[in-house]
């Protein structure tokens, strides 16, 4: 998986968002690297969403500059950008019909459409979607419906369908939300897998909880209100004074195994 990009991935520079009278990202400045696994963590509203969009080439910043594999916004046709990037989000799983049969779902992603029409797929196609699918657990229902799979599988679905144009950028947008204990620990696991695979893609995932990281992404990135609170290596980042500030409370973190947690501060 990932292409062969030798050059930073994002580059971020001094960019705002700004709908109506509201400052969505003030002043953000940030790189990612092709070997780099960025968690995005925030408290409600902070702007992690919007920088993953503008990252994810679905939206334009009103101020500043935002280079996505080498192509800037604003002067690259991003329907040619976006295959480039692959995307798990909540917008986008409510765009697939629950009828569409899982395989469809997965495979439909190689012409950039949600849900099967009347696409020709060849057997590297086929075969591709059988073994992304077959990775993240989901090939025995390969033929059942979106609709009927649980929230776990749905997620499953989604990161095998991101995964499918071989992507050199992969963007998860709270891909634990909803899960249950056991869904959360195996999506983890098999996320963890992912990050310390050396030929996956840069990866950006944003979470509100840190028991949510998997082991082996390496920067974290904090955000409050719009702007940048820390950036840099996980564990200079993910420390109880940083998210304390963050998230306006005051937290302990723990880490163990190469797991976080964090609980209000006794």
């Amino acid at each position: 998986m990932g292409g062969v990009w030798t050059q930073p991935v994002v580059e971020v520079r001094g960019v705002d968002v700004v709908r109506g009278t509201a400052h969505l990202l003030r002043g953000v400045d940030w790189t990612v690297r092709p070997d780099e696994r960025w968690v995005l963590l925030g408290p409600n509203g902070a702007g992690k969403t919007t920088l993953l969009q503008l990252v994810g080439a679905q939206l334009h910043p009103s101020a500043g500059e935002v280079s996505i594999l080498g192509e800037t916004l604003g002067a690259v046709d991003v329907f040619e950008l976006r295959p480039r990037i692959g995307l798990t989000s909540a917008a986008l799983a409510q765009r697939i019909d629950p009828a569409e049969r899982v395989g469809d779902v997965v495979v439909s992603a190689g012409y950039a459409v949600v849900g099967r029409w009347r696409e020709h797929y060849d057997v590297h196609d086929l075969t591709r979607a059988a073994l992304l699918m077959q990775q993240w657990g989901v090939a025995r229902m390969a033929h059942r419906p979106f609709g009927t799979l649980s929230e776990g599988e749905r997620k499953r679905t989604q990161i095998a369908r991101a995964l499918m144009t071989d992507p050199e950028l992969l963007l998860l947008d709270e891909p634990g939300a909803g899960l249950d204990l056991g869904g959360r620990e195996d999506l983890v696991a098999r996320l963890s897998d992912l990050a310390r695979d050396s030929y996956a893609p840069a990866q950006v995932l944003v979470t509100h909880h840190v028991e949510e990281i998997p082991p082996g992404y390496t920067h974290g990135l904090l955000l409050r209100g719009g702007e940048v609170v820390s950036a840099g290596p996980i564990e200079e980042v993910l420390t109880a004074p940083l998210l304390s500030d963050a998230f306006g409370i005051r937290l302990e973190v723990q880490r163990e195994r190469g797991r976080y947690s964090a609980r209000r501060a006794a």
